[in-house]
């Protein structure tokens, strides 16, 4: 699985634990970690190079409708969640995540 993938669910995992953040936007993070784990979805995670593109599509989407519950406490517990899980990831591919909030 890629490091931009689970940065991405772990922003949305963190929003979600947030006492700001409403219920209408944890019910997108639910529906986009559901699709994510999930093993019926439009393209199979075994295929390879294009597994994920849709998973990393739905999780663009949820975090795009919810941005203005991710603040930079957010962004560093996923960081520090995700170096746990991931020794050796490019920076350069959270920094893309980032940007699209």
């Amino acid at each position: 699985m890629g490091a931009k993938v689970l940065y991405s669910a772990l922003l949305l995992f963190n929003a979600y634990r947030r006492n700001e953040t409403p219920g209408w936007a944890k019910n997108i993070v639910i529906g986009a970690i559901a699709y994510f784990v999930s093993p019926i979805d439009g393209i199979p995670d075994l295929s390879p190079f294009l597994g994920f593109t849709d998973d990393l599509g739905v999780m663009s989407f949820a975090l795009v409708s919810i941005a203005c519950y991710i603040n930079d406490d957010v962004r560093e517990k996923a960081r520090n969640q995700l170096g746990r899980i991931v020794k050796d990831y490019d920076e350069t591919l959270l920094e893309e995540v980032d940007r699209i909030l």
